[in-house]
C-alpha cells in the first residue's frame, strides 16, 4: 500500500483516485472546487479544498511524506506546471504530472516532473494499435515499440502447440501467457495445443506483431 498526494479531480483525476482506491493506496485527493472534492470522498482517505499553486497550502500538506504526487490538473496548464514545480521545490518524492501536448510535455519535464502522462496521445495510441486488427484485444506499452498484446488465436494457429509454431525464432516475439475462460496462465507449456476458446499473451515490437498476425 502506498501513499499517494491527488492533485486535480476533474473526470481523469477521478477515475485516479478510483483506480487506486480499488488497488488498496490511500489517497490524499486536493482540488480547488469543492464539488469535485466531494465527489471523491468515497474513494480518498482524506482530502483537502485549496489551491495547489499556494506554496503555504502544499507545505501544509507535508508533500514529502507522500510515496508520490500525481498532478492530474487537466483545464488550466499554467497552474500545473506551477504546482509541478513547487512540488518538487518542497521536496515531493516522485512527481507525476499530467499533460495535454507534447510541449506541455517537455515543459514539465523540464520544471520538477520525474514522470509525464499524456492520456490523450496514449489513447489515441491504443486505439489506432486496437483498430488495426481483430486479432487485438488489448495492449500495454513497454518501451519504444515493445508492447505485451493480448490477442485472438489466429485460425492457422489453431490445433497447433505453442513450440510447433516457433514465433519467437520467426518472428522475435515470446508468447509469455494464455487466458482461458477468464483465467491467465502465465506457467504455459510449449506442448499446449491452441484454441479457439483461448487468447495469447505475447510480448514484441508492433511491427514484427503485424508480420506474424498477417494484418
Amino acid at each position: 500500500m502506498k501513499n499517494i498526494l491527488l492533485i486535480g479531480l476533474g473526470r481523469f483525476g477521478r477515475h485516479i483516485a478510483e483506480e487506486l482506491n480499488r488497488m488498496g493506496h490511500r489517497i490524499m485527493a486536493v482540488d480547488s472546487d469543492e464539488n469535485r472534492v466531494n465527489a471523491v470522498l468515497a474513494y480518498a482517505s482524506n482530502a483537502q479544498i485549496g489551491d495547489s499553486t499556494d506554496r503555504a497550502f502544499l507545505t501544509s500538506l507535508g508533500v514529502d511524506n507522500y510515496d508520490a504526487a500525481i498532478v492530474a490538473i487537466g483545464d488550466d496548464f499554467q497552474s500545473s506546471l506551477e504546482t509541478t514545480s513547487l512540488l518538487k521545490e518542497l521536496g515531493a518524492r516522485h512527481v507525476i504530472s499530467r499533460a495535454a501536448t507534447e510541449v506541455h510535455e517537455k515543459f514539465l519535464l523540464r520544471n520538477g516532473a520525474d514522470e509525464v502522462v499524456y492520456p490523450e496521445k496514449e489513447l489515441a495510441r491504443w486505439t489506432a494499435v486496437r483498430c488495426t486488427s481483430d486479432h487485438i484485444l488489448d495492449y500495454i506499452p513497454i518501451d519504444g515499440d515493445i508492447s505485451i498484446f493480448e490477442t485472438t488465436v489466429p485460425d492457422g494457429w489453431k490445433g497447433k502447440s505453442i513450440i510447433a509454431l516457433d514465433v519467437r525464432r520467426r518472428y522475435g516475439i515470446n508468447i509469455i501467457g494464455l487466458k482461458k475462460n477468464g483465467a491467465i496462465e502465465l506457467g504455459i507449456n510449449p506442448e499446449t495445443l491452441l484454441d479457439g476458446d483461448m487468447s495469447l499473451y505475447m510480448v514484441g515490437d508492433i511491427k514484427a506483431i503485424k508480420k506474424c498476425l498477417h494484418f
